[in-house]
């Protein structure tokens, strides 16, 4: 899914998973499994959403669809990027470029585990819900993977796209619908991933002129990225507060969606405005923050839910 998660330092992986090299930690390593548990908690902060309670099995087969889904997308990118991969210092301990696994074996396997966890997720819910998951798939691995990312410095704005749909699909599996709370939890994470990503690439720029991609530092330079960055963090941060206002989310969610806006703000202001050797050790902090930032935004929500804690809806304005 969205690649500013997804290229990571995958050697981080390889030593959670910790297992020999050549043997099922380089498969899971294929999945990416810190995307995917980023993938597996913002699909179930809106599930636990929805107004319609799955029964306890059922949403854990779910969730886990949708994680494999996600995990299956992340192995097809592997596979088609292992050119790139082998010529950055942060990817070519893949299993691909390494060479502990075939890249045919890596596609066979990806191939197989959209197919299953698609067919899954349509068995065990709806296939509204299936078919998102097989556009996102998709989506991720063609449009953005194949297509995008050596096209144009714009290739995580439109590719962020993938990394963003898992709460739809999550919603539409409890559901049978797409509503507005799920568009909300889906803008959130869309315009989180260009400030998101954008300040690793700051920081990692050589990799990508090194591998011939055009991401926006690249292409446009330091000064321009970070600009960027702050004109979509201004768009973000007030996305991150909507859910207060729109009927699904209450007081505790809007204090800490605005303590977490202000800090980022502030970081992406200070990135903006920053010079020289300063750049990198803001941006490598902004990154990090990010991180907290949408896991913190949704786990506020996720404690609200299990809490019992009311929604806090402006005067006439109504989910």
């Amino acid at each position: 899914m969205s690649d500013a998660r997804i290229d990571m330092d995958t050697a981080s992986d390889a030593t959670l998973i910790g297992v020999a090299r050549g043997g099922v930690g380089d498969y899971v390593s294929l999945l990416k499994p810190r995307v995917m548990s980023l993938v597996v908690f913002t699909a179930l902060v809106a599930l636990s959403l929805a107004p319609v309670p799955l029964h306890p099995v059922i949403a854990i087969a779910a969730i886990l669809a949708i994680a494999i889904g996600a995990g299956a997308a992340g192995c097809l990118n592997m596979w088609y990027d292992a050119d790139i991969d082998r010529v950055m210092s942060r990817t070519k301990v893949r299993p691909i470029p390494s060479g502990t696994v075939e890249p045919q074996e890596a596609l066979t396997f990806g191939i197989t585990l959209s197919v299953l966890s698609v067919a899954v997720l349509g068995l065990a819910t709806n296939w509204l819900a299936a078919g998102l998951l097989a556009f996102t798939i998709f989506f991720y691995a063609v449009i953005y993977t194949m297509w995008l990312k050596r096209l144009t410095p714009q290739n995580i704005v439109i590719g962020g796209a993938a990394g963003a749909f898992p709460p739809v699909i999550a919603w539409a599996a409890a559901t049978g619908t797409v509503t507005l709370e799920p568009i909300i939890l889906f803008l959130i994470i869309f315009f989180w991933t260009p400030p998101h990503f954008w300040s690793l690439a700051l920081v990692r720029s050589g990799d990508y002129q090194r591998a011939g991609v055009p991401m926006l530092p690249v292409v446009a330079g330091a000064d321009e990225t970070r600009r960027q960055i702050f004109l979509y963090s201004l768009i973000l941060v007030p996305l991150g507060i909507a859910p207060a206002g729109l009927g699904f989310a209450g007081v505790f969610y809007l204090a800490v969606s605005v303590l977490l806006g202000a800090g980022f703000l502030w970081l992406a202001w200070k990135l903006y405005r920053g010079a020289g050797s300063t750049v990198g050790p803001v941006a490598k902090r902004l990154f990090g923050y990010s991180i907290l930032y949408l896991f913190g935004l949704f786990a506020a929500l996720l404690v609200e839910r299990l809490v019992g804690l009311p929604a806090l809806a402006l005067p006439g304005i109504s989910a």
